[in-house]
C-alpha cells in the first residue's frame, strides 16, 4: 500500500466516523440540544474573541512591514502633478 492511498483510506474512515457522530447526534435529542447550546456558546463567546485578536494581530504585521517601492508607473486613478495633465 502506497502513501497516498493509506491517507485516502484513512481520510474515508475519518469522513464516515465524523458522518455517523453527526447523525447520532443529530437523532438523539439530548445531545442535539447539547450540540446547538455549544455552537451558540462558540459563536457568541470564542468566535468574536478570536476573530478580535487576529484582526489585532493582522493590524500589527501590516505596520511593521517596509512600504513598497513605487515601480514609476502610472495606475489609471494617477493624479498629475499640478500644472501638468495626464
Amino acid at each position: 500500500m502506497t502513501e497516498t492511498t493509506a491517507r485516502r483510506l484513512a481520510d474515508g474512515i475519518l469522513v464516515a466516523a465524523a458522518l455517523g457522530a453527526a447523525y447520532y447526534v443529530a437523532r438523539t435529542p439530548r445531545l442535539r440540544r447539547m450540540a446547538i447550546g455549544l455552537a451558540a456558546t462558540m459563536l457568541t463567546g470564542s468566535l468574536p474573541g478570536w476573530l478580535s485578536a487576529e484582526i489585532g494581530r493582522a493590524w500589527a504585521e501590516s505596520e511593521q512591514r517596509p512600504a513598497r517601492q513605487d515601480s514609476g508607473r502610472q495606475t489609471p486613478f494617477a493624479t498629475a502633478p499640478a500644472g501638468k495633465a495626464i
